[in-house]
């Protein structure tokens, strides 16, 4: 079979730098996530992986985060085994395969129609999953999905590229569209979108960052339907210890700077 040729630019592209730091964190002594499908999937890839800009540092950033969201998705399916889920800009993430959801489950991967186009000749299609090939800002594609279920959005790695009205548009239509669900999420701050010219992926993308949230008022502002569960320091994950001597220093005076520990954070909102 012949390697998959891919041809992204800006946004689209810091997907393979995301799908490169599972790799290089399966293929480690001591795998975070160890997504061993990720791995798999490279090898089918016509891509000069070196130059998307992540190492073992950045692989352990990447791993530590989808590590965390695939384990808030857990407890939202082990409770709603009957939900929808939105698993927005999925790229060539294999959440849905890591994480084997309820046969009940409706499973929606959505991003752009020609990253869509090469996750279906890359992975297969699990019974209860569908792919949608849109932007998600272009609000259409919700007349898609039946709205009788409460609803997990999954949008790790997304919200950041979004421009801020666009995406505040996107959660309230999700947020007043469904009876009930969850929102898990990572989102930078002001500061935090303003350093993205020293971020490399970022960078060897071409990709911009837009929207920069400063706390859950923000967000909450969006509807009123909107509570907050859980808002978590980029730098408060588990997992810290598992990590270089050099990673464990950085979060250590990160948690002690205000400043800091705000530029990246986790959200889980319920409605």
């Amino acid at each position: 079979m012949a390697a998959e040729k891919v041809h992204l630019s800006e946004e689209k592209a810091t997907l393979l730098a995301t799908l490169y730091g599972r790799v290089l964190d399966a293929r480690s002594p001591r795998p975070i996530l160890g997504d061993t499908m990720a791995a798999e999937t490279v090898s089918r890839i016509d891509h000069d992986f070196r130059r998307v800009g992540v190492g073992p540092r950045t692989a352990a950033s990447v791993a530590l985060r989808a590590r965390l969201i695939d384990d808030w998705a857990r407890d939202f399916l082990a409770t709603t085994p009957e939900a929808t889920v939105l698993h927005l800009g999925c790229g060539l993430d294999t959440r849905v395969h890591r994480l084997g959801p309820p046969a009940g489950v409706r499973w929606y991967d959505v991003d752009y129609p020609d990253v869509v186009e090469l996750r279906r000749r890359l992975y297969p299609e699990p019974p209860g999953c569908t792919t949608i090939g849109t932007s998600v800002t272009d609000l259409g594609w919700l007349e898609q999905v039946p709205r009788d279920r409460p609803v997990l959005v999954v949008a790790e790695g997304l919200l950041y590229y979004l421009g801020r009205e666009e995406g505040r548009a996107l959660v309230r239509a999700v947020a007043e569209g469904f009876p009930s669900g969850q929102f898990v999420f990572d989102a930078l701050n002001r500061r935090g979108i303003a350093l993205q010219v020293v971020n490399r992926p970022v960078r060897k993308a071409g990709a911009t960052m837009r929207w920069g949230i400063e706390g859950p008022g923000d967000l909450l502002s969006i509807s009123p339907r909107l509570r907050c569960v859980t808002v978590l320091s980029a730098f408060d994950m588990e997992g810290f210890a598992e990590l270089s001597l050099s990673h464990r220093l950085s979060a250590a005076l990160a948690r002690v700077s205000r400043t800091l520990r705000n530029m990246a954070v986790f959200y889980r909102l319920a409605f």
